[in-house]
């Protein structure tokens, strides 16, 4: 018993109970690593296989993720009424629910991006180089272009004649109201992202079991109930594209650039604001 209370008295004094802010807090020893910036360009990279791994881990998951999403998104639009089905709700939740899952499965051996925005923004914040996230993108598309096949092969004509699950301004709203919630959608998305996997916030919390899926999960299950009126949501451009170039019809490539503008400028904005802004690290002494 009397261990247990020494236990408690160490636990009790090993976290301040005022925190200092401001420089002062930039000045104090660290008790986390910040990870190195990553090389603009490793040639090393192409000769490991954890390079290939990653890229196919990001392929399938991004297949995976169309394929449960579009589903939803079709079993939905063939009732005519939503009582019938899962409904807004059911499909935001579908698309967060599989982004909880697949970065918790993925997260260890890509970084379970599955999202050309997410890799843009740890791309600017030199969490990644350029040739590794060039090469995410592109197996995020070819996995997103294979998942929505697959459901157009399972229902074709259920596919072409509900809209295939491709992204379009919905009527009521302008283009620019399209871009205004895609860019503010990948902010909340890449934002958290960023929270989530920041080195300080495991070491500061490291008494807290955090799961760091399970936020960035709900950020897409939030921004999906906020958009789908206005977009269908996007948030993540080999989404847009997979479904768009299987789908393949007018109304899906009009608003297309929507869907890879917002998001890239989202992305930009959230990884700006929190390396310059929360984190400070330009200002901070090496």
């Amino acid at each position: 018993m009397e261990n247990k209370e020494e236990d408690v008295r160490l636990g009790a004094n090993k976290f301040s109970e005022r925190q200092p802010i401001g420089t002062a807090a930039q000045t104090q020893d660290k008790d986390y690593r910040e990870p190195p910036a990553a090389a603009l360009f490793d040639p090393d990279e192409l000769a490991s296989w954890s390079f290939y791994r990653a890229g196919i881990a990001e392929f399938i998951a991004t297949f995976l993720f169309l394929y449960i999403s579009i589903m939803t998104v079709m079993g939905v639009s063939k009732s005519d009424s939503k009582c019938s089905t899962v409904g807004i709700q059911g499909i935001a939740w579908a698309f967060g629910g599989m982004i909880f899952a697949l970065v918790y499965c993925t997260a260890g051996i890509s970084g379970g991006h599955i999202n050309p925005a997410v890799t843009f923004g740890l791309f600017l914040a030199r969490k990644l180089s350029l040739t590794r996230a060039f090469f995410y993108m592109v197996m995020q598309c070819l996995g997103a272009i294979c998942g929505a096949g697959v459901v157009k092969g399972f229902q074709k004509h259920l596919y072409q004649s509900k809209g295939g699950g491709a992204n379009v301004v919905n009527g009521g709203y302008t283009k620019g109201d399209g871009l205004g919630a895609e860019i503010v959608g990948t902010f909340v998305l890449v934002y958290t992202v960023f929270s989530a996997t920041d080195a300080k916030r495991s070491a500061r919390d490291s008494h807290v079991p955090i799961l760091a899926p399970l936020p960035i999960g709900f950020a897409v299950f939030l921004v999906h109930l906020a958009t789908i009126p206005i977009t269908g949501t996007g948030i993540n451009p080999a989404r847009s594209l997979g479904a768009a170039i299987i789908y393949n019809q007018k109304p899906a490539w009009d608003d297309h650039w929507i869907f890879w503008v917002g998001p890239f400028i989202g992305a930009a904005l959230a990884a700006l604001y929190h390396q310059v802004v929360i984190r400070a690290i330009p200002f901070k002494s090496k």
